[in-house]
C-alpha cells in the first residue's frame, strides 16, 4: 500500500500534546517524514529532552497511524527535542533561566538547586548554574570546586568569565572570587551590580537551561534579576513547617507582584519525610505534612516533588558530588522527576506565551 506525507501528517494530527493541548502538527513537532514502502518513518521534535511523557506521545502517534491511516503499517519513530523558549535578545544563547527560591534559609534550596541542574543535564539538556546567593554561596563546596578561579577571555575589547565546569554543569558563584571564609560586606547597589555581572560578563556559551539559585527572602538580588532578566519561570522550595511556609508564600506573592510578573514553576517540599535505611517501607513526618502541597494549591501550581530527608543528601554536597550523580540512590530518581516536572511547566509556561522555536 502506498502512502503519503499529507495522509501521515493527517493521521497525526489526532495527537494532542498533552500539556500544549494542541496537535503534533500544528505545534510542528512532527518532522523528517519518509515513507519506504509499508514502512513510515517520521521524527517527533519534543518541546524539552526531560519530557515526562515522551513514551506515551510516541505511542499515541504510533497508535494514531494505525487507527487513522493504516494497521499494517510499519512506522518508525524518532524522538529528539529543541527546547522551547520566550527569551529576548538579551541572551540569545540562553533559553530558559530558571530561578530556585525560597522564602527563608535553610530549606535546602541550594541543594535543590545544584541536584536540579544535574537531573536536567542527565536528561540530555544543556545547562548552567549561577549562584547568586552572594552572602552565602555554597555552590563552588556543593560541587567541589573551592579555591578555582574562572578564567577571562577578551572578546571585542570586552573582558568575559568562563564559567568553571564540573559534571557538565557549567557553574559561577561569587565564591569563585572571594577567600574562602572571608567575610564580604555587601551594600544594596554592590550586590544589585555583582549579579548583574554574572550575568551579563560571562560567555555561557550555548544553554537550554540556566537555573539560579537565589538568597532566601525577598531582597535586592530578587527585584534585580526578575526586573532586569528574561525569567522563564521560578522553582518554590520549602519544608513541611509553618514557619517555612509563611515565608514561602511571601516569595510567591514577590513573583505575582505586577511589577515583577515571573510565572511560578511549582512548589518543591524538601525534607518531607525520614525514612530510616533499615525500615525502607516505613515514613516519618518529622517536621509536619502536606504543607508543600497545601502552599501549592493556595497559589494554584503543582506540586513539583517531595524530597526526602536523606542523611547522604547533605553529604553528598559537602564532599562535592551532589546526590543526583548517584544512579543507585532512590534520592536520584526524586531529582530526576522533578527536572522533568521542571521542564514540562517551563514548555507550558512558553507555549502560553505563544513563542515555540
Amino acid at each position: 500500500m502506498t502512502y503519503t506525507k499529507e495522509q501521515v501528517l493527517d493521521a497525526l494530527r489526532h495527537v494532542q500534546e498533552p500539556d500544549l493541548k494542541q496537535d503534533m502538527v500544528t505545534l510542528n513537532m512532527i518532522e523528517d517524514i519518509e515513507i519506504d514502502g509499508n514502512t513510515i518513518r517520521f521524527t517527533i521534535v519534543l518541546t524539552t529532552p526531560a519530557c515526562p511523557l515522551q513514551k506515551m506521545i510516541e505511542q499515541d502517534c504510533r497508535n494514531a497511524i494505525r487507527e487513522h491511516l493504516s494497521p499494517e503499517a510499519e512506522v518508525e519513530i524518532k524522538m529528539t527535542a529543541r527546547v522551547t523558549t520566550r527569551n529576548s535578545n538579551m541572551f540569545p544563547n540562553i533559553k530558559n533561566i530558571v530561578i530556585v527560591s525560597s522564602g527563608k534559609g535553610g530549606v535546602g534550596k541550594s541543594t535543590v538547586a545544584s541536584n536540579l541542574a544535574l537531573s536536567l543535564h542527565k536528561k540530555g539538556a544543556k545547562v548552567g548554574l549561577l549562584d547568586a546567593d552572594i552572602y552565602g554561596p555554597s555552590v563552588p563546596m556543593m560541587f567541589g570546586v573551592m579555591g578555582a578561579r574562572p578564567n577571562v577571555k577578551t572578546e571585542n575589547g570586552k573582558h568575559r568569565m568562563l564559567p568553571i565546569e564540573k559534571y557538565g554543569i557549567k557553574l559561577l558563584s561569587i565564591g569563585f572570587f572571594a577567600t574562602p571564609g572571608q567575610a564580604i560586606p555587601w551594600r544594596g547597589p554592590m550586590v544589585s551590580s555583582a549579579v548583574k555581572q554574572l550575568f551579563n560578563d560571562a560567555d555561557w556559551g550555548e544553554l537550554d537551561y540556566l537555573v539560579v539559585d537565589f538568597p532566601p527572602g525577598t531582597g535586592d538580588i530578587h527585584i534585580t534579576v526578575a526586573q532586569g532578566f528574561p525569567v522563564a519561570g521560578a522553582v518554590l522550595v520549602t519544608t513541611p513547617q509553618n514557619v517555612a511556609l509563611a515565608d514561602a508564600a511571601k516569595g510567591a506573592g514577590m513573583f505575582r507582584m505586577d511589577a515583577i510578573n515571573i510565572p511560578i514553576l511549582g512548589v518543591v517540599e524538601n525534607m518531607s519525610y525520614f525514612t530510616p535505611a533499615e525500615l525502607p517501607d516505613n515514613k516519618y513526618y518529622l517536621f509536619g505534612k502536606g504543607g508543600g502541597k497545601v502552599l501549592a494549591e493556595q497559589f494554584d501550581v503543582p506540586l513539583l516533588g517531595e524530597i526526602p530527608l536523606v542523611q547522604a543528601v547533605s553529604e553528598a554536597g559537602d564532599t562535592g558530588s551532589p546526590l543526583a550523580l548517584d544512579d543507585t540512590n532512590p534520592v536520584s530518581q526524586a531529582f530526576l522527576d522533578l527536572a522533568e516536572k521542571v521542564a514540562q511547566q517551563v514548555a507550558i509556561a512558553n507555549s502560553l506565551n505563544s513563542v515555540l522555536t
